[in-house]
C-alpha cells in the first residue's frame, strides 16, 4: 500500500475577492511539482464565491468536469443551451470534449456558494460535449459510502468518460466501513468535507485528502459525526 497525505492548511490559496478558492493540485498561478494530480484527478478546489458574483463565460474541452455544492445555490448557463440551478444536495457533471463555454454565477444577494470543482482527466477525447446533474436526496444512505458518480450511464448517479467512481459518506460517531476499490489499477483519494475520521490508520479532518493505492480495499472510521467523499480513479494517465 501506498499514500500520500494532504492537510488542509497545505493547499494552494486564492482569494480574488467574489472567489476563495483552496487547490488540493496545482491550479492557475498555484503550482507545486508534487501536486500535479492524483492519477487522472487532476483538480481538487474548495470553491466559496461572493453573493451576487460569479465565474464568466470561459472554455473547456478534453476534461470531465465535476461541480458539488456544498451551500447555497449556483446557476449555471453554457453553450449546449442549458441553463440550471444546483445546490447543496446536488452533483453537476460536463463532458467538455470537443469544447464548450460556461458561466456559474451567484444569484443570491445574501449568502455564498461553497462547492467543490473536480475536473478529472477523460479516457476519450474528442466527445461529443454533455450536462446532466442529479440531487442526491433520493440515493444518500446514513452510515455508508453510497455511489454518485460511475463510468456507466445505467448506474446510479451522473457518469464520465472514465473508469472513475465516486462514494460519499455521512457517518455518525464511532462508525466504521469498509470499501473496495472498483478496479484493480485504481487508487482512492479521500477528500473529507466535515468532521474527523480516519482511514488506514491515518487522522483526517475537515478538508484533508489522504491518496492510497497499490490496495484493493481501505478501513474507514469516524471519531465524530462525518462526511467524507472518495474518489475512486485510475493512477496511470
Amino acid at each position: 500500500m501506498k499514500t500520500v497525505f494532504h492537510k488542509a492548511e497545505t493547499r494552494g490559496h486564492a482569494n480574488h475577492g467574489w472567489l476563495d478558492s483552496y487547490h488540493t493540485f496545482s491550479f492557475a498561478n498555484y503550482h507545486h511539482p508534487e501536486r500535479m494530480h492524483f492519477g487522472v484527478l487532476r483538480v481538487l478546489n474548495d470553491d466559496t464565491v461572493s453573493p451576487g458574483q460569479g465565474f464568466g463565460t470561459h472554455p473547456h474541452d478534453n476534461m470531465e468536469i465535476i461541480s458539488i455544492p456544498l451551500e447555497g445555490d449556483l446557476e449555471h448557463k453554457d453553450s449546449m443551451g442549458n441553463i440550471a440551478l444546483i445546490k447543496k444536495g446536488d452533483v453537476q457533471v460536463m463532458s467538455a470534449g470537443t469544447g464548450i463555454t460556461h458561466s456559474e454565477y451567484n444569484k443570491n444577494k445574501d449568502q455564498e456558494v461553497k462547492f467543490l470543482q473536480i475536473w478529472v482527466f477523460p479516457n476519450k477525447k474528442g466527445v461529443e460535449p454533455r450536462y446532466d446533474q442529479i440531487s442526491l436526496n433520493e440515493i444518500k444512505k446514513e452510515n455508508e459510502f453510497y455511489q454518485v458518480l460511475s463510468p456507466h450511464e445505467e448506474d446510479q448517479g451522473v457518469w464520465i468518460h472514465q473508469q472513475a467512481w465516486f462514494h460519499i459518506g455521512d457517518f455518525t460517531r464511532n462508525v466504521s466501513t469498509k470499501y473496495q476499490i472498483k478496479k484493480e489499477s485504481n487508487g482512492i483519494y479521500a477528500f473529507v468535507l466535515q468532521g474527523e475520521v480516519e482511514i488506514e490508520g491515518q487522522k483526517l479532518e475537515s478538508r484533508d485528502g489522504f491518496g492510497v493505492w497499490d490496495t484493493r480495499e481501505i478501513q474507514v472510521k469516524a471519531h465524530s459525526e462525518s462526511r467524507v467523499l472518495l474518489m475512486d480513479v485510475p493512477m496511470n494517465l
